[in-house]
């Protein structure tokens, strides 16, 4: 608690621990879905993204009339590997996440500070649950 007020008083924005935290915690989501369904990650999508890549470039070599060298023909062929995907996942979470305690600590002049933003939102999701499944209130 005394630090908190220091860090106030000074300015000093504390990133929410639990914020920190959620970051293993979707990826050990990810990890669950992926064991539920026993197929890897983008071995569906990655031959198609890669065709589908590399018809665009053929294209616009063609009608550039510019051929790319082979290092940026493999870079912008390449479709997603397993570890792309879990990053773009983990980023789209913890970026809706960011916005989400942000948008709520400076909506409600109430909250403090991000701390205690990020417990409404996560008290917030629960309580929708609850409401939506019957359970409260």
């Amino acid at each position: 608690p005394e630090a908190d007020e220091v860090f106030a008083q000074k300015g000093v924005i504390v990133i929410p621990d639990m914020y920190l935290n959620a970051g293993g915690v979707t990826v050990s989501y990810f990890e669950w879905l992926k064991n539920l369904s026993h197929v890897r990650y983008g071995r569906m999508e990655k031959r198609f993204t890669e065709n589908v890549n590399s018809t665009i470039l053929n294209q616009i070599e063609q009608l550039s009339g510019k051929t790319a060298d082979t290092k940026a023909r493999e870079l912008i062929k390449h479709g997603p590997d397993e570890v792309d995907l879990v990053y773009s996942g983990l980023e789209e979470t913890m970026i809706n996440a960011t916005h989400e305690i942000m948008n709520t600590w400076k909506e409600n002049p109430a909250i403090p500070d991000m701390r205690t933003a990020a417990y409404v939102v996560a008290i917030n999701k629960v309580a929708t649950i609850y409401a939506e499944l019957g359970i409260f209130p």
